[in-house]
């Protein structure tokens, strides 16, 4: 999903993540023209302006122009660090032993949230970290700092570093993504291509809010969940994955998560709401994952099973076409206890259809907590049943 990978042939590294880039404020920065809207200097004020003349004879004049976008990545960009994901190379017979150990296999970003006492913690994306042996934290002046894995979640695509905080002297504070709306300034802060852009600054707006994209976490061809994202038109590139995305007040609303790299696509970047994020960020500090509610049933969505197979198998009536089937249970599961049987087909929980387990999943993860009861609708040979069940924790 798209940190930067440095062991992908140059001609892929774009590919993913290719975006515009918007042109209009740094032509007019080229051009010297400075746009009132974007700048607090009184074009018609002494603003200190200093005065050179050149070899030539002909003056020129060099201001400081300082404008709310500037001042706002001044006062939070030292937040925002890269990620080294470090894992040993495939041992080859032309490379000396000494020389094959863990090395570099991607980079991203990530974003300090907090410090306390000795130590800082760091939100980034589990994708940045997935695999990695050791992980490596470079600070906005490039001290590079050793970082502990403290919990990933694969659901959310985030993950919490630890690192020492003797050096560590910016620390984002969180705001509000529930209050964003299309068209709000946006700034992504982050390290597009790995270390040698790190502190890279792209601009845009809020595009979306509540945008649904369906993800395969698993590989395998068939979406597994809906992640809820920020919609944003500022760039974001390979190696932006797990910075920030901040509001005009330097506050965090979002995770750099993805892009839709497509041909005909450009400017649609997505980032983990700050709110969906705080939750899991609070488990994977305290506990290293994130408690979620589990029925105690192994499943399959029943667009898998055959037609013949459900009406001979499973006797479900004609007007079934969804549902998610029961393949096994759990012994001593909140399942097992309320008496769901292999095959039984659920179609309902808590007085809303399920069609799939995509949409079971939603449900338990977004809707309940461990502890809750759980009413649920099954067919069990074309007789539809109620169950209730107690949710425990998931394994």
């Amino acid at each position: 999903m798209g940190y930067y990978n440095s062991s992908e042939p140059k001609k892929k590294r774009t590919g993913y993540f290719a975006s515009s880039f918007m042109g209009l404020i740094a032509g007019a920065l080229l051009m010297g023209v400075v746009l009132p809207e974007f700048t607090d200097v009184d074009p018609a004020a002494d603003n200190g302006a200093t005065i050179a003349e050149t070899a030539s004879g002909v003056q020129g004049s060099t201001n400081i122009v300082t404008t709310d976008i500037t001042e706002t990545v001044e006062k939070t960009s030292g937040a925002v660090v890269g990620v080294t994901n470090l894992q040993t190379a495939q041992q080859s017979p032309f490379m000396p032993t000494a020389e094959s150990g863990a090395q570099e296999a991607g980079a991203g970003s990530g974003v300090i949230y907090k410090k306390t006492g000795d130590w800082a913690y760091v939100v980034t994306n589990n994708h940045v970290v997935e695999g990695a042996e050791k992980v490596k934290v470079t600070l906005a002046d490039e001290t590079e700092l050793d970082a502990e894995v403290l919990g990933t979640d694969v659901w959310t695509d985030l993950a919490v570093l630890k690192v020492p905080s003797e050096q560590i002297t910016t620390v984002i504070e969180f705001g509000d993504s529930s209050v964003l709306k299309a068209g709000e300034p946006a700034i992504a802060i982050g390290n597009p291509l790995g270390l040698q852009f790190s502190g890279s600054v792209t601009t845009g707006v809020i595009s979306g809010t509540e945008r649904l994209v369906p993800i395969d976490i698993n590989e395998d061809g068939t979406e597994d969940w809906q992640a809820e994202v920020l919609q944003t038109d500022a760039a974001i590139n390979p190696g932006n994955s797990g910075g920030a995305l901040i509001n005009s007040q330097g506050q965090l609303i979002g995770i750099n998560s993805m892009k839709i790299a497509q041909d005909a696509v450009e400017g649609i970047g997505l980032a983990i709401p700050i709110n969906s994020a705080i939750p899991v960020i609070e488990d994977l500090e305290s506990k290293g994952s994130v408690e979620r509610p589990s029925m105690g049933v192994s499943i399959l969505d029943l667009s898998e099973v055959p037609p013949q197979a459900r009406q001979s198998e499973l006797k479900l009536p004609e007007n079934v076409k969804g549902g998610i089937v029961v393949n096994e249970v759990s012994p001593s599961s909140g399942a097992d206890k309320a008496g769901l049987q292999q095959f039984d087909v659920i179609v309902e929980m808590d007085g809303k259809p399920v069609t799939s387990i995509q949409e079971l999943r939603q449900h338990l993860y977004n809707e309940t907590e461990v502890g809750d009861r759980l009413k649920v609708k099954a067919y069990r040979n074309g007789e539809l049943m109620d169950f209730e069940l107690e949710l425990n924790e998931s394994l």
